[in-house]
């Protein structure tokens, strides 16, 4: 669980996407009462812009398990979608499934294949 979390490739289970959101949450409510005030506005940009490129790639990877490419997170609700959705058993052409359901089968049938 979170290895590479800043990384946009590879797939990620249910649970380290939702924990990856509360953390977001947490970490935007935290510097938002740290650089509330209007004047500092600017910082507050700067400081919110590793904590994007951080939710942005946790959902790329979310997005990757359920077989789609990391832009479907920006269709609007697609975020909630992934919270609740299951992942695709087996790998797929990101990865194999953080789960394990169907890597084993999958890795049997490429054994055979090197085998002919």
């Amino acid at each position: 669980m979170f290895q590479n979390p800043f990384s946009f490739n590879g797939r990620i289970r249910r649970m380290e996407y939702g924990i990856s959101f509360i953390i977001y949450l947490v970490f935007i409510i935290i510097l938002e009462y740290i650089i509330g005030s209007d004047e500092s506005m600017g910082w507050l940009g700067l400081a919110v812009i590793p904590l994007l490129w951080f939710m942005l790639a946790q959902g790329a990877k979310r997005c990757h398990d359920r077989g789609n490419s990391g832009w479907y997170q920006l269709i609007p609700f697609y975020g909630f979608w992934m919270l609740f959705a299951d992942s695709i058993p087996g790998p797929n052409e990101y990865g194999l499934n953080p789960k394990g359901d169907g890597n084993f089968a999958m890795e049997i049938e490429e054994i055979g294949k090197d085998a002919v």
